[in-house]
């Protein structure tokens, strides 16, 4: 993630005074907006890879695959063109994440969130246009590009503009918003998935609308005041920060120590890749590549994308399948609104503790769930218990879990976790 200079946090926050006012939660909420993008696609992206229309159009050949009854689920969806489709978009993502990571300095976080909106608006309307294959992997591409962008830019910029008495609440509208946008994704696609020929570009096409929203909103917000602080722009950042925390808010302190962060910054730049490889620094570094490491290595994200396809393949129907996906993103999103509140109240260690308790649980019952069926014993035996039941109850709890522990404390930007100058 890019480096960013912000204030400490939580026990260590100190109190500038002034109250919770408009122009930062709005400020904030139109930067959060980001995580609309992203959490439509994920969930868009799945519930479209499960329309026959879709499938009769781009991947005729798996189309009769999943036809045949008789074959394994779990193998019918073994597609290599599928998987360029969906990992196309991963693959740009890390590539617009290092980009990102190198300009977002010079230009500010502001900019960066406009161009990653932009991309993400034109790999949209490219993937609802098109004609072939190529076409709609070249839009899925625009799309990595405009996700590795926003994601970038997003939760730095809620981390340096939110006050630090409300950091956590403020950085968990992010992935709230993430969550929000694959809620949403599936809703339409449990609608379009009932529109024969053209539904599925519908679906897709649909998400130039949080596209929009992001950079509308991004133009429109200012950029932080440690970002313009960074850019010598002085006077702009002063007047950023007394514009989100109000007229009659005495800013001078809060304002001479981001300028104090930012020195410190610039001292300790030359040399801080030596630096943190020393031996004191290195339970840190573990950390904080860990962090978002294990974040991504939980399979959140394929979880989520190939929700409606797990589903199916666990006996599911169709709309079933659509279903099970709207209710595990209402669990999420009802985690996450909970972890927003518990972060600045306990801390994030206490989160993670818990979160990986409860994680790794669900997922172990769900695996011995599904072995006892489809190894032990034959897929037609009639078990004690429902299982497919009982694999939903196992996603939706690891779903929740997930949501209020690690979706938020782990996007919380390294230097706001360690209550340090990053």
């Amino acid at each position: 993630m890019a480096g960013g200079v912000f204030l400490l946090n939580g026990a260590g926050a100190p109190d500038y005074g002034g109250a919770l006012t408009v122009p930062v939660v709005v400020t904030c909420l139109m930067a959060a907006s980001g995580g609309l993008i992203f959490g439509y696609d994920i969930g868009i992206s799945g519930g479209v890879s499960e329309m026959e229309s879709f499938l009769k159009k781009f991947f005729p050949g798996l189309l009769k695959t999943t036809r045949h009854a008789s074959k394994d689920v779990y193998c019918m969806y073994n597609d290599q063109a599928l998987t360029a489709f969906t990992s196309s978009l991963y693959a740009f993502g890390m590539v617009g994440t290092l980009v990102a990571s190198r300009v977002t300095r010079r230009v500010g976080r502001k900019a960066i969130m406009v161009i990653g909106g932009s991309m993400f608006l034109v790999g949209s309307l490219v993937n609802a246009a098109a004609a072939n294959l190529a076409m709609l992997i070249v839009g899925r591409m625009l799309l990595g590009l405009g996700l590795g962008f926003s994601g970038q830019a997003t939760p730095v910029y809620l981390a340096e503009m939110s006050p630090p008495r409300w950091r956590g609440g403020f950085i968990s509208a992010f992935p709230l918003f993430i969550s929000v946008g694959y809620l949403v994704a599936n809703l339409i696609n449990y609608g379009t998935s009932r529109i024969p020929e053209w539904g599925w570009r519908l679906s897709l096409g649909l998400a130039a609308v949080p596209a929009a929203v992001m950079v509308l909103g991004a133009v429109l917000i200012t950029d932080t005041p440690s970002s313009l602080v960074l850019r010598g722009k002085h006077d702009h950042a002063r007047a950023a920060l007394q514009r989100v925390r109000g007229k009659g808010v005495d800013v001078d302190a809060e304002f001479g120590d981001i300028l104090a962060a930012v020195e410190h910054d610039r001292r300790n730049q030359e040399g801080a890749f030596r630096r943190i490889l020393r031996r004191e620094y290195r339970p840190y570094l573990v950390m904080a590549v860990a962090f978002p490491v294990f974040l991504n290595l939980t399979g959140v994200t394929v979880s989520a994308f190939f929700s409606p396809i797990l589903f199916r393949t666990i006996g599911f129907g169709s709309d079933a399948a659509l279903m099970g996906a709207i209710i595990l993103g209402l669990m999420n999103i009802g985690g996450i609104i909970a972890s927003g509140v518990a972060m600045d109240r306990y801390g994030r260690k206490l989160l993670f503790a818990i979160g990986g308790a409860l994680m790794f649980t669900c997922q172990a019952c769900n695996a011995y769930n599904k072995d006892l069926q489809y190894y032990i014993f034959h897929p037609s035996v009639r078990m004690l218990w429902d299982t497919d039941g009982f694999a939903f109850d196992c996603r939706w709890q690891w779903r929740a879990s997930r949501g209020r522990t690690w979706g938020t404390a782990a996007r919380c930007p390294r230097g706001t976790r360690w209550r340090c100058w990053c």
